[in-house]
């Protein structure tokens, strides 16, 4: 089943505040006023004035919860995000079990839960590492390298991307150790690849067999693979991330409970 967490809280944020503003204009302005009342006759409320000030139960649960759902859904929704990493695909970069942050207004600012753009403040760059809403489904969200800008061409051959024809930089580095106490991808070969001016490693397994393929990147959409090039479920499957689906660029590890080495860690 799935839950769409910004809509949910919207629809709690819509809720609480509803009972709060509702409460402000009618018991609550009666309160005010006997309370400015009381004030300035300098006296003590009567037992009846005092049990007539007592707020109800619920709107201070409403006032409340509005007020720390309001700042979460804002910071959640413009500013920062934070996922966690279910897979590893995104390795050695990105673990299995990796708390990232995800910057939300690198790409622009976009109304929550539809999801559109409003103000168009950037886009990515190539060797970004995104999260977008699966194109296929929507619902679910994924994380991958960019690695085709719009108008860009993307060969793919032994295992090595090339764009617009010229090959991506490429640097041995050695043999992967191994990933926690799984010794997931250990004996991978790790290399250092460079999109733009970004470096990142990435992980090839010898045991897979090579893709060769070519793709144009249609206006408006990115091309983006997994670092652990061959367990990587991406663009060269199922194609192009429309720009409406990003959302947004992840740029920090804070929480990883099985190596607490890599919280504090920055993406590249």
């Amino acid at each position: 089943m799935h839950f769409d967490f910004a809509a949910i809280m919207l629809s709690v944020l819509l809720v609480s505040g509803a009972i709060w503003a509702f409460d402000l204009v009618g018991a609550g302005r009666k309160r005010w006023a006997l309370y400015k009342k009381v004030e300035s006759e300098q006296r003590e409320p009567s037992d009846n004035e005092t049990e007539l000030l007592k707020e109800p139960i619920l709107i201070d649960y409403a006032r409340s919860i509005f007020s720390v759902i309001l700042i979460v859904f804002i910071v959640r929704s413009f500013i920062f995000e934070p996922f966690r990493i279910p897979s590893g695909s995104m390795m050695p970069t990105l673990v299995n079990g990796d708390f990232i942050l995800v910057n939300k207004f690198d790409y622009g600012i976009r109304i929550p839960v539809i999801n559109k753009k409003i103000i168009d403040l950037g886009s990515p760059e190539r060797g970004d590492v995104v999260v977008f809403r699966y194109p296929d489904e929507p619902h679910i969200d994924y994380i991958k390298r960019v690695v085709g800008l719009p108008g860009d061409e993307i060969h793919y051959e032994d295992k090595r991307v090339y764009v617009n024809g010229e090959p991506v930089g490429l640097e041995t580095i050695g043999d992967y150790p191994g990933w926690s106490d799984t010794n997931e991808m250990k004996g991978a070969l790790v290399l250092k690849e460079s999109l733009g001016e970004i470096e990142h490693e990435i992980l090839l397994d010898d045991r897979r067999r090579s893709q060769l393929d070519t793709f144009k990147v249609p206006a408006g959409e990115y091309f983006v693979m997994g670092d652990n090039r061959d367990h990587s479920n991406d663009s060269r499957f199922w194609g192009y991330v429309p720009d409406e689906n990003l959302v947004g660029r992840a740029f920090f590890i804070w929480m990883n409970f099985s190596s607490f080495s890599r919280v504090g860690n920055s993406i590249q």
